[in-house]
């Protein structure tokens, strides 16, 4: 299983709840086509400032140990939230990168939906301060299927997602994510399952989890959803470490969307007229 050998073989497909490198020997081991990352997977800062000051081009060392780990591995890695050197001194771009089991950088999405927001009893978030916004829709073919690149707050905008499918056609959605306790406990899974149901598609989502510093704690809780809304996969700990895997199967989405083929009956944006106040 996990190999590309005909249309009604299942893919297999593994997400990380960490960045250790035992994860990556689990997912190697599992026969795994394509492993999926948190966001932040290669850093998460501390203090203000400190992911602007160690962010690299994608031709840069930290991304190049990531490249030979894909091709040493013969796995594909999806890679979000890459702190990618940005267009000048006070930003950089928070980067979803797609790498191929030969070690290639596929694809790359800039994350459109910056986090600038006042957390309920947490704390003030102010991505923009030091984050610039990415202007681009990105789909990718894979292993397992045509995949749609997005990262954690882009979650809350299904505007994005219905792109993705209705005028990309995606398969997959890839949400990895560092989302805030906060935030998690009330969004988190509701977020993911609305997604899937809507878009008919499979979500994604690999989450950061647990307390990474005295101001930062994340919820973690990393999930598979088919596109029925079906949680497929999770860790048995939202906080573990580890890595969950499932089979991502092609005929399941023909399935769902032949049954109940919302492509064909949405109208709104397309023939309906808008009666003003």
């Amino acid at each position: 299983m996990g190999h590309l050998d005909g249309l009604n073989h299942a893919n297999q497909m593994a997400l990380a709840q960490d960045n250790h490198p035992k994860s990556k020997a689990e997912a190697a081991a599992a026969g795994v086509n394509l492993l999926c990352l948190p966001e932040s997977f290669s850093f998460v800062a501390a203090k203000d400032g400190e992911s602007l000051k160690i962010a690299q081009p994608l031709d840069g060392p930290i991304m190049q140990r990531y490249c030979s780990l894909a091709r040493e591995s013969n796995i594909w890695l999806s890679l979000g939230g890459f702190q990618e050197k940005g267009p000048d001194d006070s930003h950089l771009y928070n980067t979803h990168v797609l790498l191929d089991s030969s070690g290639n950088v596929r694809k790359t999405y800039r994350k459109i939906h910056l986090f600038d927001v006042d957390v309920p009893g947490n704390m003030v978030y102010k991505e923009s301060d030091s984050t610039a916004a990415g202007e681009s829709i990105v789909v990718a073919e894979s292993p397992v299927g045509l995949l749609g690149l997005t990262v954690c707050y882009d979650l809350r905008f299904p505007e994005l997602y219905q792109q993705l499918r209705f005028q990309h056609q995606a398969q997959i959605l890839l949400v990895p994510s560092a989302f805030t306790k906060v935030t998690g406990e009330a969004h988190w899974e509701i977020l993911l399952r609305a997604r899937a149901i809507e878009t008919q598609c499979y979500v994604v989502a690999a989450a950061q989890a647990g307390r990474h510093s005295e101001k930062r704690e994340s919820y973690g809780d990393s999930l598979i959803i088919d596109p029925w809304g079906m949680v497929v996969a999770r860790l048995p700990d939202r906080l573990a470490t580890g890595v969950a895997v499932a089979d991502i199967d092609l005929t399941r989405i023909d399935s769902v969307r032949r049954r109940m083929p919302i492509a064909e009956h949405r109208r709104i944006g397309s023939c309906l007229k808008t009666q003003s106040v």
